[in-house]
């Protein structure tokens, strides 16, 4: 999935994000509003990790949330 498809669908994904990076608030889940860099930087801040590593996580996620998607559809 490109990243404009999880920008397109960030009210259904919020709790994907959540659930990845808990130490997320709403309000910072929602100030992102699906923009990666946006994201990238909140990872940083409230895991105190370098921009390496957010980028490292957030291209895990964005694979393992493509697969869901994914498979999610073929079963409906």
């Amino acid at each position: 999935m490109n990243w404009d498809r999880i920008e397109g669908n960030w009210k259904q994904l919020k709790g994907k994000v959540r659930e990845q990076w808990g130490k997320l608030t709403d309000d910072d889940v929602d100030v992102v509003a699906g923009r990666r860099d946006q994201l990238a930087g909140k990872i940083q801040e409230r895991y105190g990790v370098a921009k390496d590593e957010a980028e490292k996580q957030l291209a895990q996620w964005e694979r393992r949330v493509s697969d869901d998607w994914f498979d999610a559809g073929r079963r409906h």
